[in-house]
């Protein structure tokens, strides 16, 4: 699956991943309104308007774009409808093609860690039949618990050949209060990317590790760092546009492949249209406004890489 992201990322020329993380107040009045109409005020109601706003944006930008990043806490919310109407995304980006990262921050141990691999990314045993659960291609993982929490989830993947994205140095502004206490006169956040470097060796794609690593754009000089302790490893980018993060602040970020990197965007692009400088393509036109600011997006950051 290392290998489909580069390719779809060479062939897009577009190092972006697009976050589908809704919220209600992101959906436009005339899509949520239908939905209730059908569902009323409901849990169901409020699926169904999210599997409709994703489903807009997904066929506006599905051509641009190598991935998606559901976030599943913004449908677990809506309890057991809200999880069909992840499912029914991520198979429907599937269905597009797009290379799908769960964003499911999973992080335990043994056979819970294990249950979580299996549910997400690999197949469940039910009699004489197996079954895929959610079926991403990639998953998050948080690796608070070490390896006990991260080799069952390194199993799945090798037999499905799938990855994940492990959670480095994110772009939330109090990741400090643990990532960046010294431990041995050292940041944590180095020996956790030499830890997912380690693992990276176990699952190796062609010339990158299907084991990738999670480092937010809003610390840019770490990831100077990081990218030198992990040469093999995909990094996935959070913090781009809504939380600060801009194209000159990724070169560091990627090799000198141009590989290496992936960049998530999420509010700046599902809710472009609430932004003052597409607010002229309308409400009504939302997926509109989100293909363009997909194209902005893949400029900034080409000129930022000296393609352009």
């Amino acid at each position: 699956m290392i290998q489909k992201l580069i390719s779809k990322i060479q062939k897009t020329n577009a190092p972006i991943v697009v976050g589908l993380d809704p919220m209600l107040n992101y959906i436009p009045e005339h899509i949520q309104k239908k939905a209730f109409q059908e569902y009323g005020e409901t849990l169901e109601g409020a699926a169904e308007a999210i599997w409709q706003y994703n489903k807009g944006i997904v066929d506006a930008v599905w051509d641009l774009i190598p991935a998606v990043k559901p976030q599943i806490a913004m449908y677990e919310q809506f309890g057991i409808p809200g999880m069909e109407a992840y499912k029914k995304t991520v198979d429907y980006c599937k269905s597009r093609d797009l290379v799908v990262i769960g964003d499911i921050k999973r992080g335990d141990i043994g056979s819970t860690s294990a249950a979580y691999a299996v549910g997400h990314l690999g197949k469940v045993q039910v009699g004489n039949k197996t079954y895929a659960g959610f079926d991403e291609d990639f998953a998050t993982v948080n690796p608070y618990l070490g390896t006990d929490g991260v080799k069952p989830f390194i199993d799945v993947c090798k037999e499905e050949k799938k990855g994940l994205f492990i959670l480095v140095k994110t772009s939330n502004p109090s990741s400090g209060e643990f990532q960046d206490q010294l431990v041995n006169g050292r940041p944590l956040y180095e020996l956790v990317g030499e830890k997912v470097a380690q693992w990276g060796e176990e699952h190796m794609g062609e010339t990158y590790s299907y084991i990738g690593a999670v480092v937010g754009a809003t610390y840019p000089e770490m990831g100077k760092v990081l990218r030198k302790l992990m040469p093999k490893t995909f990094i996935l980018v959070p913090g781009y546009g809504a939380q600060g993060g801009q194209g000159k602040d990724l070169v560091h970020f990627f090799n000198e492949d141009g590989l290496g990197a992936i960049v998530n965007s999420s509010r700046g692009i599902i809710a472009a249209y609430k932004q003052e400088k597409y607010a002229h393509i309308g409400e009504l036109n939302y997926a509109d406004a989100s293909r363009q600011a997909v194209v902005d997006m893949v400029e900034d950051i080409s000129k930022a890489l000296g393609q352009k």
